[in-house]
């Protein structure tokens, strides 16, 4: 498995219309019969236009994914961010068996001694240790285990 590089995009990579959805639908996104047709609408084009920004964007690395965020804690689960000090020649298969956990949200590269972040999100705080173990038996490395000890709500929001 090759790993995403990350290149800064020319400017004309984005038109308004992208750039518009990209600032719109970080404030939220419509629960409705046909919330693409309704975000659409607001920003001037078609659900189905919408729909394939949405996939271009994410081609173009401008977007890692489109989707919701759940509080799996709120919801009796558990978060948890890990890390793993990998040796460079088993990056990728390390990667591969990771990710290949439904727990694991999403995954990092860092230039550290722990080169391979990632977040468990599990249904119950057990599920951390046990998901956990199983990454361990997989790849014969240790995962270190970084619980959050308090949330903090920064509002964190990028301008297109």
């Amino acid at each position: 498995m090759t790993r995403p590089t990350r290149t800064v995009l020319p400017p004309e990579a984005l038109d308004p219309t992208d750039r518009a959805i990209l600032n719109a639908l970080q404030d939220g996104f419509p629960l409705t019969l046909r919330p693409y047709d309704d975000a659409g609408a607001a920003l001037g084009i078609t659900g189905e236009n919408l729909i394939a920004r949405l996939a271009r964007l994410r081609d173009l690395g401008a977007i890692t994914r489109f989707g919701p965020f759940f509080d799996a804690a709120a919801m009796g689960g558990a978060f948890c961010l890990c890390a793993m000090a990998v040796p460079a020649d088993r990056f990728d298969e390390v990667l591969t068996k990771v990710n290949a956990h439904p727990e694991v949200a999403h995954n990092y590269e860092r230039t550290h001694a722990l080169n391979m972040w990632f977040v468990l999100a599990t249904d119950s705080p057990e599920g951390i240790e046990r998901t956990a173990e199983a990454i361990e038996g997989e790849t014969g490395l240790k995962v270190m285990l970084f619980p959050k000890l308090e949330e903090y709500f920064i509002g964190f929001r990028v301008q297109a």
